[in-house]
C-alpha cells in the first residue's frame, strides 16, 4: 500500500517551490503517494496554517504522514520537528503550527530533527521544506522511525490559538480563522461547551474583540432567520459565529487572533 505524504505550505503554485519538494520525496520514496491540502495559506501566517492543517488531517487515514511548512523562522534557532500522534506523523517547524493537529489527535512524542546525513546535500538557510522536512517525510514514508531522527523534546512550541481556558464558568478563546462566507471560527471545541453545559438550543453570551452579543446555539445556519446573528458548531468541530446569509465578519468587525469570551446567557 502506498505510504500517503500530504503537503500544506504558504508558498503559492506560481513558484516551482511545490514541485521541488514533491520532486525530494519522489526520488527518495518514488512509491509515495502526494496529496496537496493548500498552498494558499496567507504569507507568514501560522494561525491560518494550523486551522487549515487540523481540519483536513482527520479524513485521511492513520498513518499518513503530514508536512506543513509556513515557516517565517527558516534558518533561525527554531527547531525542525516530528510530531508522532495516536493516527498520524508531522514534519515541519517548532512554531506552533503542528501543535494544533496533534493534540486534536493525541499526541505522543516531537522529537527534534538532528540526524542531517538524510537531508538534501547542500541545505538552503532559506527553504526547509525542501532540504530537510520533504526528505525526512520520504525516508518517514519507506519505513524510517521517527525517532532516529533526533532526541525527544519535551517542550514544544505551544500557540496561544492551541487551546483555550475555562476561568469561572467562561470560556476564554481567539478567532482561528474566517472563512470566505465571513464566519468567524473559533478555537472552542465541543469539549469545552460541554465543560459549561451549552447544548444546542441554549442562549450564549459571546463576545468578539468585547463586542457582546446573545446567540442561540444552533445545529445549522438556517436555524437562524435570515440576516439574523447565531453560534454553532460548524463541520471543523470548532464553535463559529455567524450570521444566516450574512456577514459575521463585518456584524463583529474582528480578524483571526480576536479574543472570543462564551458564556452561558442568564437572558
Amino acid at each position: 500500500m502506498k505510504k500517503i505524504i500530504t503537503l500544506l505550505s504558504d508558498f503559492g503554485l506560481r513558484d516551482p517551490y511545490v514541485a521541488e519538494m514533491k520532486g525530494v520525496i519522489l526520488t527518495i520514496c518514488p512509491g509515495a503517494k502526494i496529496v496537496d491540502i493548500t498552498h494558499e495559506v496567507e504569507k507568514f501566517d501560522i494561525r491560518m496554517g494550523a486551522f487549515l492543517l487540523a481540519v483536513a488531517t482527520p479524513y485521511f487515514p492513520q498513518g499518513t504522514i503530514h508536512v506543513a511548512v509556513v515557516d517565517p523562522g527558516v534558518g533561525t534557532k527554531r527547531r525542525p520537528i516530528i510530531v508522532e500522534t495516536a493516527r498520524s506523523v508531522y514534519v515541519g517547524p517548532d512554531n506552533g503550527l503542528l501543535l494544533l493537529s496533534a493534540q486534536k489527535e493525541g499526541l505522543k512524542h516531537v522529537y527534534h530533527i538532528t540526524d542531517d546525513r538524510i537531508f538534501s546535500k547542500e541545505v538552503s538557510r532559506t527553504f526547509h521544506g525542501r532540504d530537510v522536512f520533504a526528505p525526512v517525510a520520504a525516508y518517514l514514508a519507506r519505513g524510517a522511525e521517527a525517532s532516529r531522527f533526533g532526541r525527544e523534546v519535551l517542550n514544544p512550541v505551544k500557540p496561544s490559538f492551541a487551546e483555550p481556558v475555562l476561568r469561572g464558568g467562561k470560556i476564554l478563546g481567539e478567532v482561528l480563522h474566517i472563512d470566505g462566507f465571513g464566519n468567524i471560527i473559533t478555537n472552542i471545541s465541543t469539549a469545552f461547551l460541554d465543560e459549561i453545559k451549552a447544548s444546542e438550543g441554549r442562549l450564549l453570551t459571546v463576545a468578539v474583540d468585547g463586542r457582546s452579543m446573545t446567540l442561540r446555539l444552533c445545529g445549522t445556519y438556517g436555524d437562524a432567520p435570515s440576516s439574523k446573528p447565531l453560534a454553532l458548531v460548524g463541520s471543523s468541530s470548532f464553535l463559529e459565529v455567524a450570521v444566516n446569509m450574512g456577514s459575521a465578519e463585518e456584524a463583529f468587525k474582528t480578524k483571526p487572533g480576536g479574543l472570543v469570551e462564551v458564556s452561558l446567557s442568564t437572558a
